[in-house]
């Protein structure tokens, strides 16, 4: 029996009962787009622009507007991640405005004079989208046990009791562990974070030292998880050029995935297949870090609602992610209101959420035809880099959707799930993705991490401290290419970093 994520079934969305082996060669199509046929000059030129360079002298043609025309040039008064896409109409600006409101929102315990801002909890990771996504930027994990930042969330699971759900959430515990809570209840349980270290060395001699984290769960509300808990600690993804990834023709992601490696290179891409509670059928996962999620609007959903607490029309679980477990949870008062939609964040509020996330622009590239900039161009190609991080897309012709149809764009990601190793494997499987896969992350905007965040935090859980780490942390399917930069020479190292934090 399949356990199809049904509306009322508000735990089953990131546990596809299909295993790593099932079949995502069928495609599912775009229903969320109002996408049109490419005509035969479109067809062309589009050829043209995905096609990969072999001149590494010079930049390519719009290889600094990494979003098209939605990416950012202009000097702003904002941070780089929060800048609206350049060409939105007046009502799309001002339903920009209003979106960012919700995203940085303070919600608080319902019912309460602020009937708007109603639904907080009863269990919470944070209070506002933007306690996550500081200025649109990735989380950061806790600096030490005192650090009261909530960018980083422990995914749990246990393991399923029929071969076609092999995991479910805990039964008591449920998707994911809620560090906070409101008056009256006990948060689960609290994260304690600690590292261990492992010595690299590189040629000529340089040594960089990897974090491996280790968590332990404290001072939790129900006891013991048991020996069965599955976890997989995640911070927050940066949110610049959602939009524009939603918009690449599902087709194009499809035709670079080759999970069975049958051209012999040793990248093995699969595609992740979830399904939409919008749609009601089983489309392309795009976003998160194991793509659970198909669209924005179901992402920006599920994220209210596992991490706030927030019943929308895609999760009207008025409790969030508290389980038949948790009865006090389950019995405490709601949000929900008539002028919501009898949810606590209507259509019109998700809307305008998902509206706010998808066009946040994309930063310019910074010297992209610096000399070390396009020496570590070439070297980021010959290195095999850009097998998984594939440099460039060309998006759909949509129509009434002028900023983000038919751009040509950069984000260096093939949204495609990858065997990273061991040393990055979370063993917590997640729809069609295994415990050792992870999908290929956009590197568009990677350089401004720190100016954005204060500091630097890569990967899903947020190990590495720099690019080389994060670099140096890749094993599986990108295990060959990473044997290269550590064989480089300093100058080229240095080069490649310079690429990438160009980006």
């Amino acid at each position: 029996m399949l356990c199809r994520p049904l509306p009322l079934a508000a735990l089953c969305l990131a546990f596809s009962p299909f295993t790593a082996s099932a079949d995502v060669s069928t495609a599912f199509g775009d229903p969320h787009l109002k996408h049109l046929p490419l005509t035969a000059a479109q067809k062309a030129k589009r050829a043209a622009a995905l096609r990969w360079t072999e001149d590494f002298t010079t930049p390519e043609t719009f290889e600094a507007l990494p979003g098209g025309i939605s990416t950012q040039l202009a000097p702003s008064d904002r941070p780089p991640f929060s800048t609206p896409a350049p060409k939105l109409s007046a009502e799309a600006r001002l339903d920009f405005s209003l979106g960012e409101a919700l995203f940085e929102k303070l919600w608080v315990v319902g019912p309460s004079s602020t009937i708007s801002s109603d639904g907080l909890g009863p269990l919470y990771n944070a209070r506002a989208c933007s306690a996550c996504h500081q200025q649109d930027g990735r989380g950061m994990p806790p600096k030490d046990a005192m650090d009261p930042t909530p960018g980083l969330v422990l995914r749990l699971s246990v393991p399923g009791a029929e071969e076609n759900a092999p995991f479910r959430p805990h039964p008591i515990y449920g998707a994911q562990l809620q560090d906070r809570a409101i008056t009256g209840h006990a948060a689960e349980g609290k994260l304690q974070l600690r590292h261990t270290t492992t010595p690299v060395l590189l040629a000529e001699g340089e040594v960089v030292e990897l974090r491996r984290p280790e968590y332990e769960i404290t001072q939790l509300s129900h006891g013991a998880p048991g020996e069965a808990l599955m976890t997989s600690p995640r911070i927050a993804p940066q949110m610049i050029g959602l939009g524009l990834l939603e918009a690449i023709p599902e087709a194009d992601i499809l035709a670079l995935a080759d999970p069975e490696d049958r051209d012999g290179d040793g990248i093995s891409g699969k595609a992740q297949k979830v399904w939409s509670r919008e749609y009601d059928q089983w489309m392309l996962g795009r976003f998160g870090h194991k793509a659970g999620n198909p669209t924005l609007r179901q992402q920006s959903a599920d994220a209210a609602n596992g991490d706030i607490g927030l019943s929308s029309p895609l999760f009207p679980a008025a409790w969030g992610d508290c389980t038949d477990a948790q009865t006090a949870c389950r019995t405490e008062r709601d949000g929900n209101s008539p002028s919501q939609d009898n949810v606590e964040l209507g259509a019109q509020a998700l809307d305008l959420l998902t509206h706010y996330t998808a066009n946040l622009a994309v930063p310019a590239r910074r010297s992209p035809n610096a000399p070390e900039v396009l020496r570590g161009k070439a070297l980021f190609y010959d290195t095999g880099c850009a097998a998984c991080h594939n440099p460039k897309f060309v998006t759909h012709p949509l129509d009434g959707d002028p900023t983000r149809s038919f751009q040509l764009i950069w984000p260096y990601s093939d949204l495609l799930l990858h065997d990273m190793g061991e040393g990055l494997a979370d063993h917590r499987p997640e729809g069609l993705a295994t415990g050792r896969e992870w999908r290929t992350p956009p590197l568009w905007g990677i350089g401004l991490t720190r100016q954005v965040s204060g500091r630097e935090a890569y990967l899903h859980d947020g190990r590495a401290r720099s690019l080389l780490e994060a670099i140096l942390w890749h094993g599986g399917e990108a295990e060959a290419a990473r044997n290269r930069v550590q064989q480089m020479t300093r100058s080229d190292r240095n080069d490649l970093i310079s690429f990438v934090s160009s980006l």
